[in-house]
């Protein structure tokens, strides 16, 4: 490394040298472009665990520190105090906004809770039954269709319609989803609710209580975004082709649905579900996981990210006492203190950094609050939208921007002949 912060690479006789791109926080970046033109040969980093693919402002995380921020707002903060649609406009532009632009964001993304003319009809192809998620999935680029004077990724108004389109719609097309998939008739949203209070009202037909909303409102602002996870890294490639904003996040919401990403807080349930049947104490099913025992997996512990207590998992830690002791004792929850206490006090799971992340409690309290197993990921997608809207804003906007084109180490059979 020279004296500079940059770094030096030999390869074949050469001697080539990487310029340190600094970050403002965190890891910084050696620019290593120039080295299959140099080389011919590229770097191998399955996964992406080493490899930033691009420069970003909207979140900070510090995985080590247990640190989490939106545009330099920690995510504590802003769970306690400030509304969801004021944290989209956050990520959307960067700074808190003023009144003027709150108001006329709520305008829009509550004009876009009724859905256009026809787009219902689309409900009616599906079967009754089927996974909310998939329903999403193929309703959104429908209401793109909806918008067709909104699909310029170059001009910025229309930009602006997109994304209060799909902040105000998305919740409606969840509700929806999920009332199609029990075969029950949808109910209209009410332009005289709130964002999370109209949601509730169009799942359940019914007014929620304060508690209830705030916390909904409260897990949506803690998942409005993460960095370059599975999901928003996909927005982004699939926005790097200069596809539309509807068309990128659907594919975003493709990658969410997967288990490894979005089916996390499911999967927690699973296992409480499991653990009751056995009979198993939270000592003794801890002591299987260390014992890794055959077909026993612990959820919820552990991120790809956080090497500490995940910061999402404190508040909702809280939240979660608050909903279930609002709602009556819960078996799971006590079952799931335990395992967190065994595990916080274990050598074994502390050594490993095996800490509770934010799905470890999230599920117990959609469970609580009334939402069904399949409807998990599908909040989720209601609050990682803003998200992915700054996202993709942010690399259509970067004069730096590529079409994503990774390269690959090609490990397969030689030139052969077809057989005469």
């Amino acid at each position: 490394m020279t004296s500079q912060g940059n770094a030096t690479f030999s390869a074949d006789g050469k001697e080539l040298e990487f310029p340190l791109v600094p970050a403002v926080e965190g890891c910084s970046g050696y620019d290593i472009s120039s080295l299959m033109k140099e080389t011919g040969n590229v770097t191998l980093d399955v996964g992406f665990v080493n490899t930033a693919a691009c420069k970003s402002a909207i979140t900070y995380i510090d995985g080590d520190e247990g640190i989490l921020r939106y545009r330099g707002y920690p995510i504590d903060e802003l769970a306690e105090h400030a509304t969801f649609l004021e944290v989209a406009a956050l990520l959307f532009d960067g700074e808190l906004p003023s009144q003027e632009r709150l108001s006329t964001l709520k305008e829009a993304v509550r004009e876009a809770s009724v859905l256009p003319e026809g787009l219902e009809k689309i409900f009616d192809a599906f079967p009754e039954g089927a996974h909310p998620m998939h329903i999403l999935s193929s309703v959104v680029p429908a209401l793109g269709t909806y918008y067709a004077d909104s699909l310029s990724i170059k001009d910025e108004a229309a930009i602006e319609k997109a994304s209060a389109a799909l902040l105000g719609a998305i919740p409606t097309l969840a509700a929806y989803a999920y009332r199609k998939s029990i075969g029950e008739s949808f109910i209209a949203p009410d332009p005289s609710l709130e964002y999370v209070e109209n949601f509730m009202h169009m799942m359940f037909g019914k007014k929620e209580d304060k508690e209830t909303v705030d916390a909904l409102a409260m897990l949506f602002v803690l998942h409005a975004d993460h960095e370059q996870n599975c999901s928003a890294s996909t927005v982004r490639m699939v926005g790097s082709s200069e596809a539309d904003l509807f068309q990128s996040i659907t594919a975003g919401i493709g990658a969410l649905s997967g288990p490894l990403h979005g089916g996390a807080n499911s999967a927690v349930l699973e296992m409480l579900e499991t653990i009751q049947s056995t009979g198993d104490t939270a000592e003794s099913f801890m002591d299987k996981v260390k014992n890794k025992v055959d077909g026993v997996k612990l959820m919820g512990f552990g991120h790809r990210v956080y090497k500490s207590y995940d910061p999402r998992a404190a508040i909702v830690k809280k939240t979660t006492h608050t909903i279930l002791e609002k709602n009556g004792k819960d078996e799971q929850l006590e079952l799931a203190m335990g395992l967190e206490e065994t595990a916080l006090k274990d050598d074994y799971f502390v050594q490993r950094k095996l800490y509770p992340n934010v799905d470890f409690y999230t599920g117990l309290i959609y469970k609580s609050m009334g939402f069904p197993t399949d409807m998990f990921t599908v909040l989720f997608a209601i609050g990682r939208m803003p998200g992915w809207i700054a996202q993709w804003r942010e690399q259509n906007q970067d004069p730096a921007k590529k079409i994503g084109r990774p390269r690959q180490v090609y490990t397969g059979a030689t030139e052969r002949s077809y057989p005469a």
